[in-house]
């Protein structure tokens, strides 16, 4: 008896497959590599490298998988958001900055990959006079709270994610 329970013991435990992490894509539009220098009165001083560490951080403390992208070529904004929806990335978090006026193509991208989208304005476009044609294929929007709407929109894709889970 002693002996079989011992063999019990120095068994390999069976574990349970580990969840997959959540992955998410945020894309950086036109003109955002230049944040913190840009007009800092609308997007403040912060730089583009400072927010990507806190967006790392966040990603880090919530347990999730974060790539961030910068791009001011809408073309390579197209071809990065396909190759998410073909390497099982599970959702994107965009701010269309300079793409907001004419990125019809992008908003075609979006329909046909078909990732849960949700869009972030650091200022309020809407008090600008701003209509951004790629509002209307995302799931939500988050605008006019500066950088912290970057963790906002980060934090309403873990919840869609999660209800798709449920």
């Amino acid at each position: 008896y002693l002996g079989f329970r011992q063999k019990l013991r120095r068994h390999p435990t069976i574990s349970k497959p580990e969840a997959k992490m959540v992955k998410i894509l945020l894309i950086q539009g036109a003109n955002l590599t230049y944040l913190g220098k840009r007009e800092p009165h609308i997007y403040g001083t912060t730089t583009a490298a400072e927010l990507d560490d806190r967006m790392q951080a966040h990603a880090g403390a919530h347990a999730y998988e974060l790539e961030i992208f910068y791009t001011n070529i809408e073309g390579e904004a197209i071809n990065r958001i396909y190759l998410a929806a073909e390497s099982g990335v599970d959702g994107l978090v965009m701010n269309p900055a300079g793409f907001s006026y004419a990125g019809h193509a992008l908003r075609d991208c979006l329909k046909g990959a078909a990732l849960p989208y949700v869009e972030v304005h650091i200022s309020n476009i809407e008090t600008r006079g701003i209509h951004c044609v790629l509002s209307d294929v995302a799931v939500g929007m988050i605008t006019g709270f500066g950088l912290h709407g970057y963790k906002m929109g980060l934090e309403a894709m873990l919840h869609l994610l999660a209800k798709e889970q449920d």
